[in-house]
């Protein structure tokens, strides 16, 4: 039965074509980052960048350095698109992709992760075995089929990624459309769209229709009776987050993914009437079978794992940020904060001068108005600057937040020494004072407010 489920060949047009969408897509991420100014307010505006903790020595490269990586990785999506090198591309392509990843937090996106997991899946993948360049110059690599585990692998990793936005909607702001309507209030300045985005009815429409398309989407796709109506709602769906969101590529990449869900044939008539379709139905189990269960066992398992760890966290993940990253909780909240920094001499006990708006860009600023981890990190720089003029500092916080237009509370203790204080990186941090935001009233959305 496993054989049967895993191992039967079936036709691999749809994956074909995917990966030459795939690589047209991360080649516009790529270019797309240096045409629109991404890479200069994000990595050079600024004397340094909020890497993932741990990851302190993946700093943007001198000068022009990010320019050309850029451009080098757009290179290696367009070797994807063509199926040039394929393997060596797609996973020279996703580590240097991760190292931007893990690089800066400043525009921290779930769909950056996304992205790179799904070069590590497609690295895994057969999927220049056909309408490439690898093909043109060595024939033996054509293969005009595919195990089925590889549907699988996609649809399972899909299936997590919307389950989870779905659940993570569940929570009153969002609920009561309160939400819906500060991520509308920001975009009222919309040509054509701007007023009617402020109607209620609209903002309630926004939040039921997120949590059911999320929630259902795939099994909806899945079902063929109801196959052809969810392809044109997620049509609808993504193309509205594309204009209304800006997103990037996304929107998409989530349509290209549908090309899964349909019968093999349809895409082979559509986009390669030339291919001939499989119809043989073979069963081959992989060299390595055991080791390749294992691998994915593992790998769906921390999947499945890692957005749920904000329940074994104390406190509300909406307030304290632990537990957020990698869990598919995207433009779920507003969040905004006011933050100064009291640095004291230890061998003095006088009070230094320092403005961090001088050391950061707006970006990182508003960052590190608001995450803990953050601003963590940024007071061991402070730290360690000050190390090198041969002062011993103690630091300060004085940080309060507003949440959903909530009232402005006071988010790290002012009484701890920021300077000597431990970060958990697993764990709650008990400097990180308790949430509030169970007992508030919403106020009008916040000025400052930044939206994930």
């Amino acid at each position: 039965m496993l054989d049967q489920w895993l191992y039967k060949r079936v036709d691999n047009s749809a994956l074909i074509v995917f990966r030459v969408i795939f690589g047209f897509l991360i080649t516009a991420e790529a270019w797309g980052a240096i045409a629109t100014g991404w890479i200069k307010k994000t990595l050079l505006e600024g004397d340094f960048t909020f890497n993932f903790i741990g990851f302190d020595f993946l700093q943007p490269l001198p000068g022009d350095g990010m320019y050309y990586y850029y451009g080098l990785m757009g290179l290696f999506g367009v070797f994807v698109m063509l199926g040039f090198k394929y393997r060596f591309s797609v996973i020279a392509y996703g580590l240097m992709w991760t190292c931007v990843y893990l690089m800066q937090k400043s525009s921290y996106n779930n769909h950056y992760y996304l992205l790179m997991l799904l070069l590590g899946v497609m690295a895994c993948l057969p999927a220049h075995r056909y309408l490439s360049l690898d093909v043109k110059h060595n024939p033996s690599l054509k293969k005009i089929s595919m195990p089925r585990w590889v549907y699988i692998i996609i649809i399972a990793q899909l299936w997590i990624v919307y389950t989870y936005a779905s659940i993570a909607k569940l929570y009153p702001d969002w609920l009561d459309a309160s939400m819906a309507a500060q991520l509308m209030e920001a975009r009222k300045d919309y040509w054509l769209v701007g007023d009617f985005l402020q109607q209620k009815w609209v903002h309630w429409c926004i939040a039921y229709f997120g949590i059911l398309f999320d929630g259902l989407i795939i099994p909806a796709l899945l079902y063929k009776p109801t196959r052809k109506t969810a392809f044109f709602i997620s049509i609808f769906f993504h193309l509205f987050n594309s204009f209304i969101f800006h997103i990037g590529i996304f929107p998409y990449m989530s349509l290209a993914f549908t090309l899964f869900f349909f019968p093999p044939e349809t895409i082979r008539n559509i986009f390669l009437k030339g291919k001939q379709f499989y119809t043989g139905n073979e069963i081959i189990r992989p060299k390595y079978q055991k080791p390749i269960l294992v691998f994915f066992g593992i790998y769906f398992i921390i999947q499945i794992a890692l957005p749920l760890r904000h329940w074994i966290i104390k406190d509300d993940v909406l307030w304290n940020e632990e537990g957020h990253r990698l869990s598919w909780r995207m433009m779920l909240r507003s969040k905004g904060g006011i933050i100064n920094f009291k640095v004291i001499d230890k061998e003095t006990g006088l009070e230094l001068p320092f403005n961090h708006r001088e050391q950061l860009s707006r970006k990182q600023q508003r960052v590190v108005a608001s995450k803990p981890d953050v601003i963590w990190q940024y007071c061991q720089r402070i730290k360690e600057d000050f190390a090198k003029e041969g002062k011993q500092v103690a630091i300060y916080v004085d940080c309060r937040i507003r949440v959903n237009g909530g009232d402005l509370n006071r988010l790290i203790d002012p009484d701890v020494d920021m300077a000597n204080a431990k970060w958990d990186y697993f764990w709650h941090n008990e400097w990180v004072l308790p949430s509030p935001l169970k007992k508030e009233k919403r106020k009008p959305p916040y000025a400052t407010q930044i939206l994930e």
